[in-house]
């Protein structure tokens, strides 16, 4: 979905001049991302939406600090992520509310129980994903649903290269545990 060379072509240097017009090129690029990652990490419509904004208003006050502006997206996506990081500690785990999937329609599907199969299955998986400890389910998210790689998820999320390697692979082996459980 995203990638390094699509930040190449953003307006950031415009945008670090005081653009508005470019401000809006970049929250029309990025907004609909970021709420996918918070949503993925908080399972809180209201509260991701709050925090893309957070984000932005963070970025405008911040982009000073950006040294590249070819990195504007990991870049983004890190603050993302301390924000997601300051909710949870804000939040008691217990409390956190899971939303319900919003209904889908799929134009290429005929079959409305396929629809619903599908639809239960997306909903298992991210209640199984929502077991896994959040830097765990955080590197999944950033790497299966955002496709950053594992040196940019490295630099969002302020660890080592190896570290995101190492939750990776727990995340995983965690999932296909609950997975195996839950099989009859």
């Amino acid at each position: 979905m995203l990638g390094v060379a699509d930040d190449e072509q953003l307006p950031v240097r415009q945008a670090r001049a005081g653009d508005s017009g470019a401000w809006d090129a970049l929250l029309r690029r990025y907004q609909l991302p970021l709420y996918a990652y918070a949503f993925e990490l908080v399972r809180d419509e209201q509260a991701s939406l709050d925090l893309v904004q957070e984000v932005f208003i963070a970025a405008v006050r911040k982009l000073a600090s950006l040294r590249d502006d070819a990195r504007f997206g990991s870049w983004l996506f890190g603050i993302a992520h301390q924000k997601c990081i300051q909710l949870w500690r804000q939040r008691d785990r217990a409390a956190v509310v899971h939303a319900e999937l919003a209904d889908q329609t799929d134009d290429f599907v005929a079959d409305p129980q396929e629809l619903l199969i599908r639809a239960e299955q997306e909903a298992e998986f991210f209640q199984l994903l929502q077991q896994l400890p959040l830097p765990q389910r955080s590197v999944l998210l950033l790497h299966y649903l955002e496709d950053f790689p594992l040196e940019e998820i490295a630099r969002i999320t302020d660890t080592q290269l190896g570290t995101v390697k190492s939750r990776m692979h727990y995340a995983k082996r965690a999932l296909r545990k609950l997975l195996e459980e839950q099989t009859p």
